[in-house]
């Protein structure tokens, strides 16, 4: 079973930013990390299973296990030079358009610290993520009231889709940059989608459209036998 593409998932962590090597410091004695108001907090396993969110769910979905690393979870890569990157905005929009990397950076990044939840069962929390937002990116297409979904498209044809109220949360991004870093190339690079609130494999890695439409359009996973929707606190692994 994979978490994002087509190849079984591996597992390897990215080289820790400063932050993180103090992240793995604690966490050999039991230590999770979370960042909340722009600090850093350390949380033991078990206070980090209890505690829970502002819409009152647990902070760590049913069946998962808290990790210190995000894990490349395979998938065929696609081109990683931002120099060959474009970026497709289409489908039920008033004016589509396409944006290299210089210029998608340059619409006005935001950082968030959000937590990501894998199928396979791991929960990496408090990463900080960098990028720009779905809804500022509809928002410049002029997307149009006729549009349901959000499909992300990515490299050798794979997508995700997304229902366009999820889609358009303050914390989905199309994001480059996580702790501090550029993402890797097993984790996407140059860009990847990042919906925090479903499961992983919605986060389409190697990004190269998002496509607002009508009618919903099951993606590569979704049409393979796993849930449409993927709520980790529902537990929505398989349809």
């Amino acid at each position: 079973m994979t978490d994002d593409h087509r190849q079984p998932p591996r597992v390897l962590s990215e080289a820790p930013s400063t932050a993180r090597r103090d992240f793995l410091l604690r966490a050999g004695a039991g230590t999770v990390v979370t960042a909340m108001g722009g600090g850093l907090y350390f949380l033991s396993g078990r206070e980090a299973q209890a505690e829970n969110r502002a819409d009152g769910r647990p902070r760590v979905p049913p069946g998962q296990r808290v990790i210190e690393a995000l894990k490349p979870m395979g998938g065929e890569p696609g081109e990683a030079a931002v120099s060959a990157f474009r970026l497709k905005v289409h489908g039920e929009v008033e004016t589509p358009f396409e944006l290299t990397f210089s210029e998608l950076v340059g619409l006005g990044a935001v950082e968030q610290a959000v937590d990501v939840h894998c199928v396979t069962g791991w929960s990496l929390l408090g990463a900080m993520w960098k990028g720009v937002r779905i809804k500022d990116l509809a928002a410049k297409a002029g997307i149009k009231d006729t549009a349901r979904h959000v499909i992300f498209e990515a490299a050798h044809g794979y997508t995700s889709n997304v229902r366009r109220d999820e889609a358009l949360a303050d914390d989905v991004m199309v994001t480059w940059e996580l702790d501090g870093r550029r993402l890797a190339r097993p984790h996407g690079a140059p860009v990847r989608a990042l919906v925090p609130d479903l499961y992983f494999w919605k986060s389409s890695k190697w990004l190269t459209g998002i496509k607002f439409v009508r009618r919903d359009e099951p993606g590569f996973w979704e049409t393979r036998g796993y849930h449409n929707h993927a709520d980790p606190w529902k537990e929505e692994r398989y349809g």
